[in-house]
């Protein structure tokens, strides 16, 4: 009877806190800790996903309104955008009218100039080192200036008609509150302050960062449904499991797949969406080695059964033979359309020298957890084990997800860098941008393994100079075709974006996005 009266006061107590957090929503991430909350999250595009859009804006942001086909732009800080008619290079951005900071200020031209300051000049007091993490997304920006109190003009490097999405990643924050804690970077991420639709409360390394609703955001439609938003860094997907069904959180990214089907049966939500994400090999083509050969390349992409990947997922993900899946505008034409053949792949090893009587390692660095890697650990070692039949050795250095980051943005051959013949990453392609700076010469250090072909930089510039949708189209599409059938990467899985919530998360309608939107949900 004892025993029996401390399950009932344990159980009384866990229902008064979940009382209590009645108008909170609690976010299990995938990721090893909180994401920074500066303006420049880092963490992978998880960390723009929960510290990016719910606490800032862009000048252009991302609309979650339509479901049925993949997000796309909208106004944020800029309510209208063109091209100079004399000018392809110069874009001129009309800034969005009353908007205020977090701290109470109103955003101004100046901010936004000061804004951009901080990531491309280097001789400015409050130029961020951490920029250099976001020089994709400011690539193509050569000159910026104010034009009157309410436009900006930015001007690019060569005609670039992708720039909007680029800068949907350049989130704005307040010199104000910069200046207020001292000018320094470090402090700010501790009581930063944006324009977006939830603030932050306080930042726990490790452990959470606690957001408010922002009830003065400038758009109407999008204020908060709750009162508060806590995201809690939790790498393992059985432990977020586990956090979910003891009541600990209500909604947890990537829910372990064998535990799907018992979730459901306990009335847990379950909610899949495509959208454009790749789970990939990225193959070093800079360093000596069998895969610098495009048919050991294409052998290894023959020889996985991504059938029984999707099978091992529980239908969270579906089979991938490009970065862009089959159904989508910009597959192409490829002559190869990957699928499990391992006499295909047999011959091609064998045409390049390999084989089982002829062996070759690879070494792949791979994350434990973190941004859109899904599981990561039974997915490698599902494709050790399919690739060991064909005489390829696959050795794992496994990491977190910030040791990853951080190969990714370390060229191959680089002293002191250990050798990889691969990375392996779970990967957005939201925007075409993403597509460019990953698979051409032009792409920077996206563009790890250092891939070139002269006729994909040649259609990606020409897609990139047009302001013709259709034109795009079309030459984007060529370009993949070739990148598809010369397998600079290992295609394995587009994932769903699933994610598991308690019965009493309400309102969530799921994008087609990498990003989502948080406002109109309601815990009841």
């Amino acid at each position: 009877m004892k025993a029996f009266r401390i399950l009932m006061l344990a159980g009384a107590v866990a229902f008064a806190a979940f009382g209590a957090q009645a108008q909170t929503l609690r976010i299990a991430m995938t990721t090893s800790d909180v994401p920074t909350t500066g303006g420049i999250p880092d963490n992978g595009s998880e960390g723009g996903r929960f510290a990016g859009y719910p606490i800032y804006d862009a000048l252009v942001n991302w609309d979650f309104t339509r479901t049925d086909a993949p997000a796309d732009l909208t106004p944020g800080l800029a309510t209208e955008w063109s091209v100079d008619p004399a000018d392809p290079k110069r874009w001129i951005f009309t800034l969005r009218a009353g908007v205020r900071f977090h701290d109470g200020s109103l955003l101004t031209a100046d901010d936004i100039i000061w804004n951009f300051d901080r990531h491309l000049n280097k001789d400015a007091a409050h130029y961020d080192k951490a920029s250099v993490s976001y020089a994709t997304y400011t690539s193509q920006v050569a000159a910026y200036e104010k034009l009157g109190d309410d436009r900006i003009v930015l001007t690019t490097k060569v005609p670039y008609s992708m720039l909007p999405y680029l800068i949907s990643r350049v989130f704005i924050v307040s010199p104000r509150q910069y200046e207020a804690v001292g000018s320094d970077w470090l402090a700010f991420q501790a009581k930063p302050s944006g324009t977006g639709p939830f603030k932050v409360v306080s930042v726990t390394r490790q452990t959470s960062i606690e957001l408010e609703r922002n009830a003065d955001y400038w758009d109407a439609t999008r204020i908060p449904k709750v009162e508060k938003l806590v995201l809690m860094p939790i790498p393992d997907a059985n432990t977020r499991v586990a956090a979910l069904r003891s009541g600990q959180v209500d909604w947890i990214e990537f829910p372990m797949p064998d535990s799907i089907p018992s979730l459901q049966a306990a009335g847990f939500q379950i909610v899949t969406k495509p959208y454009l994400h790749v789970w990939s090999w990225r193959f070093n083509l800079v360093e000596d080695g069998p895969l610098k050969d495009v048919r050991v390349r294409q052998a290894l992409n023959y020889a996985i059964d991504r059938e029984g990947m999707v099978g091992l997922l529980n239908g969270t993900a579906v089979p991938a033979v490009g970065i862009y899946a089959k159904e989508n505008k910009f597959f192409g034409e490829p002559a190869n359309v990957y699928g499990y053949d391992p006499e295909k792949a047999k011959a091609l090893l064998a045409e390049a020298g390999y084989g089982p009587d002829k062996p070759f390692d690879v070494s792949v660095l791979l994350p434990t957890a973190g941004s859109g890697n899904m599981v990561p650990l039974p997915m490698a070692e599902f494709i050790q084990q399919s690739l060991a039949e064909f005489g390829v050795n696959v050795q794992y250095e496994v990491a977190d997800w910030g040791t990853v980051l951080q190969g990714m943005r370390t060229a191959p051959g680089t002293a002191g860098v250990p050798h990889r013949d691969a990375i392996n990453h779970g990967q957005p392609f939201g925007d075409p941008t993403n597509f460019y700076s990953n698979v051409t010469s032009m792409g920077g250090t996206s563009n790890w393994g250092q891939y070139r072909n002269e006729e994909v930089d040649r259609l990606m510039a020409e897609a990139f100079s047009t302001f013709d949708t259709a034109k795009q189209d079309a030459l984007i599409a060529k370009a993949h075709a070739i990148v598809v059938d010369e397998a600079p990467r290992l295609f394995i899985v587009h994932d769903l974006n699933p994610r598991a919530m308690a019965p009493n998360v309400k309102g969530f309608v799921q994008a087609q996005s990498w990003y989502q939107d948080f406002t109109q949900v309601t815990v009841e």
